[in-house]
């Protein structure tokens, strides 16, 4: 063996070893989280930073969460500076939540993977994949197998015709998406596995991002705010009208919106919160971090005779 060779053998040893050392330290730095909802206070009808410095870290966008029903898995969307959106997540075992790590769904065959939404019955992830140079916006899925994540897959469905993004929906109803080829929000009807039957949502063009809640009677969905000065966005409800059809979206108030950009809205699986994300405070690039609030604020809003 030459001394070359000696060497070499040597810089990989360490290397190796001194990745499982960092490896190790981010392990033991990580903080022991117990509890639903990542183990955070629930909040009341004023927003909250979700656990800042941990999953809300300033810098970045973070966005898009989602639980599964019994909270034990947690799905986001993380966007640094000059690198792709990826889904971060977090399982929690034995009470106990691990290390936030990259879901990674398409083993590297799109740059880009984004929007993770659990079904109510857990058992399939509905996310936007996207190609490098965003030509590429479809809304792909994993099913659990065996107690893990299956192969990535494109939903066989017509609303992939387009470009899609942000396909959510509530138990035994359709799904949601916003159909970017199009400027519109679209619903898919749950009569066959393929999400067959496209119809859209006569909201206006103005609003997008809709999410279903579970409880199948209010949408919230992001728009401009009302004053023409203004060019940021608000969190919007629309709720559900006897017809079926959706009423004017009502803006969630001074409570949510600020003169910053809200966006990503998702409800948890019981209906109890809010989650959205809020930019920063005087930066730029779309960085943000997520919040959390009680979803009273919405009811609040809720007209009397409905």
């Amino acid at each position: 063996m030459t001394d070359l060779t000696k060497t070499l053998l040597i810089t990989t040893f360490l290397f190796v070893l001194s990745g499982r050392e960092i490896c190790a330290n981010v392990q033991d730095d990580f903080p022991v989280i117990k509890g639903a909802f990542f183990g955070q206070k629930p909040p009341s009808i004023v927003p909250k930073i979700f656990a800042p410095g941990i999953v809300s870290i300033n810098g970045r966008f973070e966005g898009a969460i989602t639980f599964s029903p019994d909270t034990t898995e947690m799905y986001f969307t993380v966007k640094n500076d000059g690198h792709p959106s990826a889904i971060h997540y977090s399982k929690r075992v034995n009470d106990i939540w691990s290390p936030i790590k990259v879901a990674n769904f398409t083993k590297g065959q799109f740059a880009q993977e984004m929007h993770p939404f659990t079904s109510p019955d857990g058992k399939r992830i509905y996310f936007t994949a996207v190609s490098a140079d965003f030509s590429y916006t479809k809304t792909w899925y994993v099913d659990r197998a065996m107690g893990s994540w299956g192969k990535a897959k494109m939903l066989n469905s017509p609303l992939n015709d387009d470009k899609v993004f942000f396909a959510n929906h509530a138990k035994n109803d359709s799904l949601y998406f916003y159909n970017i080829s199009k400027s519109g929000t679209y619903y898919a009807s749950n009569n066959d596995e393929n999400f067959s039957k496209i119809n859209r949502v006569e909201l206006g063009m103005q609003y997008h991002h809709a999410f279903i809640a579970p409880s199948r009677d209010y949408l919230i969905v992001v728009g401009k705010h009302e004053t023409a000065s203004r060019n940021d966005n608000d969190l919007y409800v629309t709720f559900k009208e006897p017809d079926g059809s959706w009423a004017n979206p009502i803006n969630l108030g001074p409570e949510i919106n600020t003169s910053v950009n809200e966006k990503s809205p998702s409800v948890t699986h019981d209906g109890k919160y809010l989650f959205f994300s809020r930019d920063q405070a005087n930066e730029e690039n779309g960085r943000a971090n997520i919040y959390w609030i009680s979803t009273q604020i919405i009811h609040k809003l809720k007209p009397n005779n409905k």
